[in-house]
Formats: structure tokens, C-alpha cells, sequence
């Protein structure tokens, strides 16, 4: 038998006793206020799907109790009111709206009144300068300008008479000449030229080849008119002449006559 073996349990000599460590006791747990639970039991909010639907149901149902008595109260003075008061009330609201809609509509009749007078008034003028331009222009009183030509005509033989140039007038007229202007002299209705050949006056005034005509209208008219067998060209070719035809997209005619009043004739209109 091993020596080491200690059946019967005795303690080896000298050493001390084999005891088991003792458990060590927890801390005591520290002592909460009451209020130190209540907070911790309100905070953070533990709130379920039930209790976040009941919330809103009841901050809806609190907002419109509080609207509705909003409203009671802005309609208390109404509700407190007599019957006759009502009425009385009522027809005056319908009188007033009354009077609102008279005075919108009598606005409006002045207002297109106003337009319809105003658009009147303004295209009439229009019209009325339109056609003083347009009279200005045959009365040789205003300049013009656009598209026409110039018609020079040299005389070396001195053999252009005054009917072959008032030839040449007429062909330009008849072509759609609007304003005619010779050698500085504006050519209008009652235009006549006078004189010998090299001696030619406009209106009594005596001018000098060249003769130079300074025409407003249109180019491809103009310059036909003044080719055409026969014509014009020709005639004055026939005497020695020398006839330049030159189109132009801005002809100006800035020579006037002086405005005439006449002695007899009124305007037939009121």
C-alpha cells in the first residue's frame, strides 16, 4: 500500500486544514427616489401601435372641439338674433350686393364706352394723316421718298422742245409715277412746260439740259413705259438725244410747292 494514501482522513502533520473559499456577498443595491422611478418609467416613451392610433384620434377629436366652438362663438350674435333682424339683415346684404353688381356693370359699359371711342377716335386720326400724306404728296406740299427711277436726258443739239419732256410726264403717269420732280421743280397735277426747244420752262421757271427726272414708283413699270416702241426714247434719240434710264430702291423727291388755299371752293362734307 501507498504510503501517500490517507484512508482514514487524518491531517498530514504540520499542515494546516484544507478549507473551502467562503462565497463574497454582493454590494447593496443603491436605494432609488420615487421620483427618480416615475422618471425612468415615463422616459423614453414606450409607446405601442394602439396607444400612438388613440393619441391622434384624441388630438383630432380636440381639434375640432375647439373649432367648433371657435365657430359658435363668431355665430353667437347671429344665433341670438330675431327673426325680423334676420330678415332685415338678409335684405340688406342683397341690397348692398345689389348696388355692387349696378355699379361693376355701369364700370363696364364706361370702360368699353371708353375703348370703343378711344380705338374710334385713334383710327380716324390715323386715316385722316394717312390720307394728308396721301394728298401732301399729289399736292407736291410733303417730300417722298421709295423706289423709282431717274430719267436723264442730255440735249447737245439743243433740239428737245418742252412737248417731247411733257410726252415723257405723261408716259410716267400713265405708268404709275407717284411724284415727279424736274430739275428741282415738283411736278403736280396743273404742271405745264413752256418755252423753245433749249428753252424750256416748268411752271415758268426755266431750266437747263440735262433734264433730270426724279420719279417715285415702281421700277418695272416706270422703265418700260419709256422703252416702248415709239415712245419716248426713241422720239428724243431722234433729236440728238442722249436718254439714261436708272432704277433705284430709294428715290427721294424733296422739292415742294407752297400750300394754296382756294378762293371759291369749300369742302362739301359737314
Amino acid at each position: 500500500m501507498n504510503n501517500d494514501e490517507n484512508p482514514r482522513g487524518e491531517q498530514p502533520e504540520g499542515g494546516a486544514s484544507a478549507v473551502p473559499d467562503a462565497p463574497v456577498p454582493p454590494p447593496p443595491a443603491k436605494e432609488t427616489t420615487g421620483r427618480q422611478r416615475l422618471k425612468a418609467g415615463l422616459w423614453p416613451p414606450r409607446l405601442s401601435r394602439a396607444q400612438l392610433i388613440v393619441a391622434v384620434l384624441l388630438f383630432g377629436l380636440g381639434l375640432g372641439l375647439a373649432i367648433q366652438v371657435r365657430s359658435t362663438s363668431d355665430d353667437s350674435a347671429l344665433r341670438g338674433a330675431r327673426q325680423e333682424d334676420l330678415v332685415r339683415i338678409l335684405d340688406e346684404v342683397d341690397d348692398r350686393t345689389q348696388r355692387l353688381e349696378d355699379e361693376k356693370q355701369r364700370l363696364d359699359d364706361q370702360r368699353t364706352e371708353l375703348e370703343n371711342s378711344s380705338d374710334q377716335a385713334e383710327e380716324a386720326r390715323k386715316q385722316t394723316l394717312e390720307k394728308e400724306r396721301q394728298l401732301g404728296i399729289l399736292a407736291g406740299t410733303v417730300a417722298a421718298q421709295g423706289p423709282g427711277i431717274t430719267l436723264t436726258i442730255t440735249d447737245p443739239a439743243r433740239a428737245v422742245a418742252p412737248d417731247m419732256l411733257l410726252d415723257a410726264l405723261q408716259e410716267l403717269r400713265a405708268a404709275g409715277a407717284e411724284a415727279i420732280e424736274v430739275n428741282g421743280v415738283r411736278v403736280v397735277a396743273n404742271t405745264y412746260f413752256s418755252g423753245g426747244a433749249g428753252d424750256v420752262q416748268v411752271d415758268g421757271k426755266k431750266i437747263e439740259a440735262p433734264y433730270e427726272f426724279t420719279v417715285i414708283g415702281k421700277p418695272q413699270d416706270l422703265e418700260p413705259a419709256l422703252n416702248i416702241p415709239g415712245g419716248v426714247v426713241q422720239t428724243l434719240e431722234k433729236e440728238q438725244a442722249t436718254v439714261l434710264v436708272e432704277r433705284s430702291d430709294d428715290i427721294v423727291v424733296d422739292a415742294l410747292r407752297p400750300a394754296q388755299r382756294p378762293d371759291y371752293a369749300r369742302s362739301s362734307s359737314p
